[in-house]
């Protein structure tokens, strides 16, 4: 899977937690950028990223992650 897909797949996963069709991320999109994504709504990000992608994060690797695009790294590089 390409990094472009995954990114796809991941701004899928945003609209449907965020329930906003029109929602559009990008490498630099964090939880500054999105009003609703509070701790509970970011656990919903990481536990739908793992059903769809099929892996496990550690919590380690997610506390240090900044943006959407460290997301999107980390899983392709999980994938490889």
């Amino acid at each position: 899977m390409t990094r472009e897909e995954i990114m796809d797949k991941v701004n899928e996963i945003f609209r449907e937690v965020f329930d906003d069709d029109s929602l559009v991320i990008t490498d630099s999109t964090n939880s500054e950028d999105i009003e609703d994504w509070d701790s509970l709504e970011h656990i919903s990000l990481i536990i739908s990223m793992e059903k769809e992608f099929d892996m496990k994060f550690d919590i380690k690797e997610v506390n240090k992650l900044e943006n959407v695009g460290q997301m999107v790294d980390m899983i392709k590089s999980k994938m490889e």
